[in-house]
C-alpha cells in the first residue's frame, strides 16, 4: 500500500492557486527505505533501551530510526541514539582484532577465534593463580579478587542475570557491576 499516493496526487495538480513547480523527477522519488527489511533493535548507547527500527538491503544497513511503536521512546532518539547509524556505517570503525604484543611497538590484525581464546586462557589462569577458598579467618568465601567485570547499558535483566550468575557463582568474581547502575 502506498501511503504517499495522495500526497504525490496533490502535489502534482497544483499547489494553491498555481500550478505545482515540481519537476516530474521529484513526483515520482519514492523513499530509499522503500522494499528495505525492517529489523526491531534496541539503541547501542545507554540504559534507556530506545527501540529503533533498523532498515536494510542487500545485506546492508541504509537507515536506522526511532521506533513509534515503543513505549519507551514512542519513536523519538536522543542525538547519540539518531546517529546511530554513524556507528555502523563509518569509515573509521575497526572491523577487525587489533593486537600489540608485550613490548609491541606496532599494532597486529589478529583473528576474533584468536582474541576470544586468548581472553578464556588469560581469564581461566588469572582465576587459578588468584582463587582463594577461604579467608584468613578460615571462613568459605570462593572467590577471587583479581577479576572484575563492568557491563554495558544494552544488557537487559535477563542478561544481566545471566553474567552475574556466571561470573560470581562459575568463576568466583566478587567485582561484577552494570554501566547502567553507575
Amino acid at each position: 500500500m502506498d501511503l504517499m499516493r495522495p500526497v504525490r496526487d496533490a502535489l502534482r495538480r497544483h499547489v494553491g492557486v498555481l500550478p505545482n513547480p515540481i519537476s516530474r523527477r521529484t513526483a515520482e522519488a519514492q523513499p530509499r527505505i522503500r522494499g528495505a527489511n525492517v529489523i526491531i533493535s534496541v539503541c547501542p548507547y545507554c540504559a534507556v533501551g530506545c527501540s529503533q527500527l533498523v532498515y536494510a538491503k542487500e545485506g546492508r544497513i541504509i537507515d536506522i530510526e526511532g521506533n513509534p511503536a515503543s513505549p519507551i521512546n514512542a519513536g523519538t532518539l536522543c542525538p547519540k541514539g539518531a546517529a546511530t547509524s554513524g556507528l555502523v556505517d563509518n569509515p573509521l570503525r575497526l572491523t577487525t582484532v587489533k593486537y600489540r604484543p608485550p613490548y609491541g611497538k606496532q599494532w597486529e590484525e589478529r583473528p576474533l577465534d584468536w582474541a576470544m581464546e586468548r581472553i578464556a586462557e588469560r581469564v581461566k589462569a588469572t582465576r587459578d593463580t588468584s582463587f582463594e577458598e577461604q579467608d584468613e579467618a578460615g571462613n568459605l568465601v570462593n572467590r577471587t579478587l583479581a577479576i572484575g567485570h563492568l557491563g554495558g547499558a544494552t544488557l537487559d535483566n535477563e542478561e544481566n542475570y545471566l553474567i552475574k550468575k556466571l561470573f560470581t557463582a562459575g568463576l568466583g568474581i566478587v567485582a561484577v557491576e552494570n554501566q547502567a547502575r553507575i
